[in-house]
């Protein structure tokens, strides 16, 4: 059974099962510089392999930029 998902405004499906770690393996996104946000929340790094999504969920997956 597959849920949906909206990350950065784009709704997605993933699997049952899937975790907030699963959304940046989908995106490509590397896992050093980034933040996440799950429903308004910041899911802290040491956790994105074993928290899982929800239905419906609000991902934000937020790249640090370098600039001046």
């Amino acid at each position: 059974m597959k849920m949906r998902v909206r990350v950065n405004g784009e709704d997605r499906e993933f699997a049952e099962a899937a975790t907030v770690a699963d959304v940046l393996v989908a995106f490509g996104t590397p896992a050093a510089g980034v933040a996440v946000a799950m429903d308004g929340d910041v899911v802290p790094r040491g956790v994105w392999q074993s928290t899982p999504l929800r239905d419906g969920a609000t991902v934000e997956v937020l790249t640090a930029v370098q600039g001046g």
